[in-house]
């Protein structure tokens, strides 16, 4: 499918990966086009699903969760019905910001954001270590964040 992108698209999506809030002239102007053209290649790219959705990028900290773990999470068992099961009440923690099914020792890997260690301890009393089928649970605390890009190098 990325071979169906020619030069300009590729700039399209660097510079809206920077600045998704230019308008279609701004965006025009950083990539030697005029408008049209831009907004008819900005709207295929969205219809082709090169571009999922814009979010703004919150500052954590102020929202009082500056806490940062990555939980390891291991299953009793595992099979279609069961992560499909422990998928569905993930998906109803707001403390999980990201969730990956992965290979290896453990068989998800999840990103928690909370206030704080006492926040984190009740996340992991009331909600995640009451699931049914979980083997264990492995907490690694980030103590500082170096690189987050929050994009796709090309």
């Amino acid at each position: 499918m990325a071979d169906t992108l020619d030069d300009i698209d590729i700039l399209l999506l660097k510079t809206l990966q920077k600045n998704a809030k230019m308008t279609t002239k701004e965006l025009a102007e950083a990539v030697n086009l005029t408008p049209t053209p831009v907004f008819e290649r900005q709207r295929r790219l969205e219809r082709q699903g090169y571009i999922k959705k814009y979010i703004a990028v919150l500052d954590a900290e102020k929202l009082n969760r500056g806490l940062v773990v990555f939980c390891k999470v291991k299953l009793k068992q595992i099979n279609r019905e069961m992560a499909g099961v422990f998928m569905r009440k993930i998906m109803l923690m707001p403390e999980v910001t990201e969730c990956y099914n992965t290979s290896g020792a453990y068989d998800y890997l999840l990103k928690v954001r909370t206030a704080d260690m006492t926040q984190y301890q009740e996340f992991i009393l009331n909600k995640l270590g009451n699931l049914d089928n979980l083997s264990s649970i492995e907490s690694t605390f980030v103590m500082d964040e170096v690189k987050n890009s929050y994009g796709i190098s090309f």
